[in-house]
C-alpha cells in the first residue's frame, strides 16, 4: 500500500488518519508528518507543477518516446512502497507515479519551488496531480519517465483517483472556455465580455487552485487573529450586519491574463490564458477597514505589517489557500477592500467564493481570497506557496535557475492593459456602410482610470481614439474596467485587416508595444499592445 496515500487522504478528510496502518508504517508516518509540518511554512501545492517546469528545462526527449507515464515496465526492477519511502532525503530522493518509481535526486538543486518538493519524497505524486490536472500532459509524462528507475510492487499500487474531491463541483455555463477541468479554470468568451458592462455571474471567468469547498452561510464563520497582542475575534455572516454595507464595481483580473501572447515569445509556466481572465461585477459587503477598527487594529501602526487572507479551499497536503497584502493597503480609506457576501446583487456563487470572500480591487485577483476562513494581522507575509513562490515579478533575463523568489517583490497592483474582443483573431467580418465595428475592454490596477484607448490599422503609423464606456468612479478609486467601441473605415479593395490596440490610464501609463520586453518566467503582467488579424468581406 502506498504510504503517502493514507497521509493525503487523511489530510483531505480533516486530518482523520486511517487507524489500521501497521505499526511500522505508522511510525514512518509520524516521522514524515513531523517533517512535513516543519516544511509547510509554505505550502507544497505546486510541488510537481514546479517539478514539471524544471523537468522541461533539464530533459529534452521527444514526446513520441512515451505514450503513458507510470505503466508497468518488465525491463525494470520492482520496489516495495516501504523501500521507496526510505528515499526521502536530498542525497536520494524517489517518488511514485502509478506503477512507476522515479529517482529525481539530480533535479533537486534546480527545483524552482525550493524545498517544497521535499514533502513528496518517498511517496506518490498522484494526489498532487489529481488536484492540479493541468500537468497531466504528454510532454510532462515523457519528461517524468526520463527519471524512471523501476516499478512499484503490485500489492502497493493504490487508486489515487480521488473522484470524491470533484463530484460536488458546481454547475458551469457551457459557454465558458475551459482551460482545465480539475481544478476548474475557464475564460469568458471574448465576444461575451463586451456584451455586458457587468459580467453575468455565470459567465464570470473562473480561477481555482483546488476543489470548491462545501460551505453553508448559516454555519460559516471567519476569524480574525491579531498577532503580537494575542487577540482573536470570530464573526458569523449575520454578525457582519453590525457594519455598514457598501457596494463597489470592480473588475477582477488574473495576473496571468493574456499569457498565451507572452508564451509565443518564449515558453512560460502557467495556464495559457488568452484575454478572457478578466470580468467585471458589483460586489457588496463590509469594508475590511471597519472590521479591523472594531477589532482594535491600530491604523497608525501599519509599517512592516501584513493582512493574511486564508480560504477554506485545501491542497493535497491539507494546507489551506492563503495570500496577503500590506496592512497599509488594507486600511487605506480609498482602497474599498471588502469582505463580500454578494456579487451583482445575489449571494456569491460557489465558484466565486460562497458564502464569503475578500475583494481587493485593483490587485491581482489572487489577493481576493475566496471562501474566506480567517484574516491574520502579522509582521510576516503569508507563508504559503502561492504568496512566497508565485505572483512575483522578474526581469526578462531571469530563469527558473537564477530567479530568487525571496527577494522578488510581490505583485500587489496591475499594469494598464486592453484587448480587442470583437472581432477575434481569424474572424471574417462583413463591412457595413464602409466600416467595421471594433469592441473591446481596457483596465488598469491600483484604482487608475482609463483615459484613452487608441486603435491603429496601419501597425502604429497612426492612431484613432475609441469611444469609452466607464464607471463614474474617480481616478484612484476607479476599479472597474472600461469598455470601448470604434467604427473604422475599410477601403473597398481591402480583404484583410490588422488592428493594434493600446490604452492609457489616469497616471498616464501606457502599454508597451512588444511582449519581448516584459517577458518573465511566470508569464504574468502581460500588457503589450493587443494585435489582432481578421478578414473583411464586402457586400
Amino acid at each position: 500500500m502506498s504510504l503517502k496515500t493514507l497521509l493525503f487522504r487523511g489530510s483531505l478528510k480533516g486530518n482523520k488518519f486511517i487507524n489500521f496502518v501497521p505499526i511500522v508504517a505508522r511510525n514512518q508516518y509520524e516521522r514524515r508528518q513531523n517533517n512535513t509540518r516543519k516544511l509547510l511554512g509554505t505550502t507544497s501545492a505546486f510541488i510537481f507543477s514546479s517539478v514539471a517546469v524544471g523537468l522541461a528545462n533539464e530533459k529534452n526527449k521527444s514526446k513520441e518516446e512515451i505514450i503513458e507515464a507510470g505503466t508497468k515496465r518488465p525491463d525494470l526492477p520492482t520496489y516495495r512502497a516501504e523501500e521507496v519511502s526510505k528515499h526521502d532525503s536530498k542525497s536520494s530522493f524517489w517518488v511514485i507515479y502509478k506503477n512507476g518509481v522515479y529517482d529525481v535526486t539530480s533535479f533537486l538543486p534546480s527545483h524552482p519551488g525550493g524545498e517544497q518538493i521535499l514533502n513528496a519524497g518517498g511517496f506518490s505524486i498522484e494526489p498532487f496531480w489529481n488536484v492540479y490536472g493541468m500537468h497531466k500532459t504528454a510532454e510532462i509524462y515523457t519528461l517524468l519517465e526520463s527519471y524512471r528507475i523501476g516499478n512499484l510492487h503490485d500489492e502497493d499500487v493504490m487508486d489515487h483517483s480521488d473522484h470524491e474531491l470533484w463530484v460536488k463541483e458546481p454547475y458551469r455555463d457551457k459557454r465558458l472556455i475551459v482551460k482545465t477541468a480539475k481544478p476548474f479554470n475557464a475564460e469568458i468568451p471574448p465576444k461575451e465580455q463586451v456584451e455586458h458592462f457587468d459580467t453575468p455571474n455565470e459567465l464570470f471567468y473562473v480561477r481555482q487552485h483546488m476543489p470548491v469547498p462545501e460551505l453553508d452561510e448559516k454555519t460559516h464563520s471567519f476569524k480574525i487573529y491579531v498577532k503580537g497582542v494575542n487577540k482573536q475575534f470570530e464573526f458569523s455572516l449575520s454578525e457582519l450586519d453590525r457594519f455598514p454595507r457598501v457596494s463597489i464595481r470592480a473588475a477582477l483580473m488574473c495576473a496571468g491574463n493574456r499569457r498565451s501572447e507572452m508564451n509565443k515569445v518564449k515558453p512560460v509556466k502557467g495556464l495559457n490564458w488568452a484575454g478572457g481572465a478578466i470580468s467585471n461585477a458589483v460586489w457588496t459587503g463590509v469594508r475590511l477597514r471597519d472590521v479591523l477598527i472594531h477589532c482594535g487594529v491600530d491604523l497608525e501602526d501599519t509599517e512592516g505589517k501584513h493582512v493574511i487572507f486564508t480560504g477554506a479551499d485545501m491542497d493535497a497536503t491539507g494546507m489551506n489557500f492563503s495570500t496577503s497584502i500590506p496592512l497599509h493597503q488594507a486600511v487605506d480609506p480609498r482602497a474599498d477592500i471588502l469582505i463580500a457576501t454578494h456579487m451583482n446583487g445575489v449571494p456569491l456563487p460557489p465558484d466565486h467564493g460562497y458564502p464569503l470572500r475578500a475583494i481587493v480591487p485593483g490587485a491581482p485577483a489572487v489577493r481576493s481570497v475566496k471562501w474566506l476562513e480567517s484574516i491574520t494581522i502579522s509582521r510576516d507575509e503569508s507563508p504559503s506557496h502561492w504568496h512566497q513562490k508565485d505572483y512575483r515579478g522578474f526581469n526578462p533575463s531571469k530563469t527558473w535557475e537564477t530567479a530568487d523568489f525571496s527577494t522578488a517583490p510581490p505583485v500587489y497592483s496591475l499594469p494598464v492593459t486592453s484587448a480587442l474582443c470583437d472581432p477575434v483573431d481569424g474572424d471574417t467580418v462583413n463591412v457595413k456602410g464602409g466600416c467595421v465595428t471594433l469592441k473591446g475592454y481596457a483596465y488598469s490596477g491600483g484604482g487608475a482610470k482609463i483615459l484613452r484607448v487608441d486603435v491603429s490599422m496601419d501597425q502604429g503609423q497612426s492612431w484613432i481614439e475609441a469611444e469609452l464606456k466607464s464607471d463614474p468612479a474617480p481616478p484612484r478609486q476607479h476599479y472597474s474596467w472600461t469598455l470601448w467601441m470604434l467604427n473604422v473605415p475599410v477601403k473597398r479593395g481591402d480583404t484583410k485587416m490588422e488592428v493594434w490596440v493600446k490604452a492609457t490610464d489616469s497616471n498616464f501609463n501606457t502599454q508597451p508595444e512588444k511582449f519581448d520586453d516584459i517577458w518573465n518566467i511566470r508569464g504574468i503582467l502581460g500588457n503589450a499592445y493587443h494585435k489582432v488579424k481578421f478578414n473583411v468581406k464586402h457586400n
